[in-house]
């Protein structure tokens, strides 16, 4: 028998007073209930998920909706399966990052992660553009990361940062890592789950080009990406200026 729509009462509901997840396919609303899961942190990162089998019983569902729920979460890569081991919360590892949200790739094809050096941090209001961006009241601050990012030896990225402070309380106390996505989630319980992007050929200020070492008026590729939390609000704005010289912007459509 198929399931279409249908109520769901969850179970850690009190009687009577059942949360309703809405009249909606089956499999989204077991999929909305799995992402709270994941935004509450009642399953962390690298956590194993209970069976298909004792998720189906918990919600009164069959295996084969909370299957197709699952799978469109390993799809947006917030969950990983894993041959004969199980179903897990993705990490923010190196390799998921580099597949997922990292699209810069040398022309020799051997996509790898980059190198980081920060050149400055700093505490600041946000400007209009981080206040549209981030969906900051007027008046609110930014920490503002500029660093650049190498592929080898050689500085390929230009990057400017800009977070909302009040959403990550005491990041610039520490050294900043190289992979800042695994920080937001480790310490702040923050998944970056998707990004938007707008690309545009520029070519480099004088600044932006001694810091690449290269000349004034190359062309670069700019990438201006919004990351998306798993509840859909804007975490980060991060411009990026790259040469392309020696590497290309991959995309795999699907």
């Amino acid at each position: 028998m198929t399931e279409h729509k249908r109520e769901i009462a969850l179970p850690s509901e009190p009687a009577g007073g059942a949360e309703i997840l809405g009249f909606r396919p089956l499999y989204r609303q077991v999929k909305d209930h799995f992402v709270r899961r994941l935004v509450d942190g009642v399953w962390a990162p690298g956590t194993a998920l209970p069976s298909e089998g004792q998720l189906a019983a918990e919600l009164g569902v069959s295996q084969g909706t909370v299957r197709k729920a699952l799978d469109e979460l390993a799809a947006e890569n917030l969950l990983v399966r894993r041959q004969g081991r199980g179903t897990f919360v993705a990490e923010h590892d190196e390799q998921r990052i580099l597949f997922q949200f990292f699209k810069l790739v040398p022309d020799d094809g051997a996509a790898r992660f980059p190198d980081s050096t920060v050149l400055a941090t700093e505490s600041a209001e946000a400007d209009p553009a981080e206040r549209q961006a981030l969906a900051l009241e007027s008046g609110e601050t930014v920490l503002r990361i500029r660093r650049f990012r190498s592929l080898g030896d050689k500085p390929v990225i230009l990057e400017t940062i800009s977070l909302p402070e009040r959403r990550f309380p005491g990041l610039a106390d520490g050294p900043i890592p190289n992979n800042l996505y695994s920080l937001f989630a480790t310490r702040y319980g923050v998944t970056v789950a998707h990004a938007r992007e707008k690309l545009k050929a520029v070519a480099l200020s004088p600044e932006e080009a001694r810091r690449l070492g290269t000349a004034a008026g190359t062309p670069a590729l700019l990438i201006d990406r919004l990351a998306l939390s798993l509840e859909g609000a804007p975490v980060e704005r991060r411009l990026s200026l790259c040469l392309t010289e020696e590497a290309h912007y991959q995309s795999d459509l699907r």
